[in-house]
């Protein structure tokens, strides 16, 4: 079996690869540690920005004024028992699987709400 991978990213709101924060460092570290990302791009305008990758995905970071209590993305995966595995043991807290159904099809998903706020909705499409 692969190891279990992030597939793609989509925002809640508006940008992927800008989601607020206060500390852009304190940011990288976290998902770098936690989520299994590494930093690929730095920028300081027109916001101070970060972009960390993992399995070809990207998510953003950005001090741009945004709350992050109302951002968030959803990260679809390749094995959701798997993510929520690795998450775990690198010391998260990781909300129950459930199913939730959207447009006719079933997921698998979980929530993280990360330090800063941001609200992560982990998922894997339920194939028959």
């Amino acid at each position: 079996m692969s190891k279990p991978s992030y597939e793609s990213a989509s925002p809640y709101k508006d940008d992927v690869l800008a989601l607020p924060v206060t500390d852009l460092d304190k940011a990288s570290n976290w998902y770098c540690k936690h989520f299994g990302m590494t930093e690929v791009e730095r920028c300081d305008s027109p916001n101070p920005a970060v972009i960390l990758e993992r399995d070809g995905v990207r998510i953003g970071f950005a001090i741009n004024g945004g709350d992050p209590a109302q951002e968030g993305a959803a990260i679809r995966v390749s094995d959701v028992n798997g993510i929520r595995r690795q998450l775990e043991s690198n010391g998260i807290d990781v909300a129950s699987i459930r199913v939730d159904e959207r447009d006719g099809e079933k997921f698998n998903v979980f929530f993280v709400v990360a330090p800063d706020g941001l609200c992560y909705y982990f998922n894997e499409r339920i194939v028959d």
